[in-house]
């Protein structure tokens, strides 16, 4: 049976201020955001109904926005409590919500200053962000390159800088792979297309510098509980010819959340006690930001 499109469901979507019937949650086809891409988003997740780095996630939201040009209508306080009363009032305990910001259809052209700013959140149930993901995934290299930070507002979560990544994952489909992991600019090791990656050499922990991609919330707290343990964490460029020296790999991110890698483009990778303990350890953060 195929999946229910996501414009026909029970429920709500807080959209402005107010609950709006989740059918009913539309915008007009001459909004600049679907033009001109003038939209930034978050993607949490709640265990047990409470959003995990809720406040760090509202933060974000705003500072996209503020890269972006334009300014929230209601502040962060206001955003968590309407994420908190949205999964209330749908009764979801584990689920994924998505606040997103735009541009609307007030003004139509490139610059659009006059455009008023919208803000909605809404929220679904939803699994593992891969099948079968503790199997590992099976990564090819995207066709598609991070741009430099001088070409992109790569500091904000924002919708276009998604297209890359969007055409990455359809090529890595395509191909028969779970995801690709993309390079930046320069030929260096960046990230997954929705996600941060994290390499383990001789039980110490590299992971790319966050230069031209965005770094992740996921990403901070795992590098927290990696120090936590004592292991060592190494920020710096890696290359592709090092990956053959790396035993395991993984992706992290909110939706993913931390998702073991088994392949990269022939490269083979065998989630082991650095993973798992990883993995166990982010199980337990979760669970006690619900306590």
């Amino acid at each position: 049976m195929a999946a229910k499109s996501f414009d026909d469901r029970d429920g709500w979507v807080w959209m402005d201020g107010e609950f709006v019937p989740h059918r009913d949650a539309k915008v007009h086809v001459l909004s600049h955001a679907l033009h001109y891409a003038s939209c930034v988003f978050e993607g949490e997740r709640a265990y047990g109904g409470v959003i995990f780095k809720s406040r760090e996630h509202s933060e974000r939201l705003h500072a996209s926005a503020n890269i972006l040009g334009f300014k929230l209508p209601f502040s962060a306080d206001e955003i968590d409590r309407a994420k908190a009363e949205l999964i209330k009032k749908l009764g979801f305990e584990n689920c994924y919500v998505r606040a997103l910001a735009w541009r609307g259809s007030e003004q139509m052209g490139v610059a659009a200053k006059r455009d008023d700013v919208h803000v909605a959140i809404a929220a679904w149930e939803w699994g593992d962000y891969f099948a079968d993901k503790m199997k590992g995934v099976r990564l090819m290299i995207a066709p598609w390159r991070r741009p430099a930070p001088d070409t992109s507002p790569c500091n904000s979560k924002a919708a276009g800088l998604y297209m890359i990544c969007t055409l990455s994952r359809h090529a890595a489909n395509d191909a028969g792979f779970d995801d690709a992991m993309m390079f930046d600019w320069r030929g260096q090791i960046a990230e997954g297309t929705g996600a941060n990656i994290f390499f383990v050499r001789d039980g110490v922990l590299h992971t790319p510098t966050p230069d031209c991609f965005l770094n992740g919330l996921t990403r901070q707290a795992v590098i927290g509980l990696a120090k936590k343990r004592g292991i060592e964490v190494v920020e710096r460029a890696i290359w592709p010819n090092e990956l053959a020296s790396f035993s395991e790999c993984f992706l992290t991110g909110s939706a993913a959340e931390i998702t073991p890698v088994r392949e990269i483009a022939g490269l083979n990778f065998k989630p082991a006690n650095l993973t798992e303990q990883l993995l166990h350890d982010f199980s337990a953060l979760t669970r006690r930001a619900n306590a």
